[in-house]
């Protein structure tokens, strides 16, 4: 039997979404409740576009100096995406603490490259960027640009 495109990305998502809603979120969370950060995963907190309250997920997520970058595997079919898209005002979990951020979809980029740059190290890029590949319906770039510097986050949180 063969599947389109179209089936694939449906059963994957399904798969995906299955897999991360009852096995990799609830472990990141139970790590980090415990004190345990990973390499792998940090949490973003959105504001539920339904529920108006704050929602945390965890994210694989690329940090640089003025903000990091995300990958929504599923595009705005993530909960989390779609949250962006009707506010994009977020938090996201950097080591130890909590930065304040603005989001925005960048469909633009290129995904492929982008995922190579979640790597711990150089030598890891080609199975980073395959691993995303294996899980991904209809993958888009996040921007989250910090807005505001460190020191001014020390001083408060939500």
């Amino acid at each position: 039997m063969t599947r389109s495109p179209a089936e694939r990305a449906r059963r994957k998502f399904r798969i995906e979404r299955l897999v991360g809603r009852y096995l990799a979120n609830p472990t990141v969370r139970a790590l980090n409740r415990i004190g345990i950060d990973t390499t792998l995963a940090t949490e973003l907190e959105t504001i539920g576009r339904k529920t108006g309250r704050y929602l945390r997920v965890p994210v694989a997520a690329a940090f640089d100096d003025t903000g990091s970058w995300l990958i929504s595997q599923h595009g705005t079919r993530s909960g989390w995406a779609a949250n962006i898209t009707a506010d994009p005002q977020v938090r996201i979990r950097h080591g130890a603490r909590w930065r304040t951020g603005t989001a925005r979809l960048e469909p633009g980029d290129d995904v492929d490259a982008r995922t190579r740059t979640f790597a711990s190290h150089p030598a890891f890029a080609a199975v980073t960027a395959a691993t995303f590949r294996a899980l991904q319906s209809a993958p888009i770039s996040v921007r989250i640009t910090f807005t505001h510097n460190l020191a001014d986050e020390r001083q408060g949180s939500r």
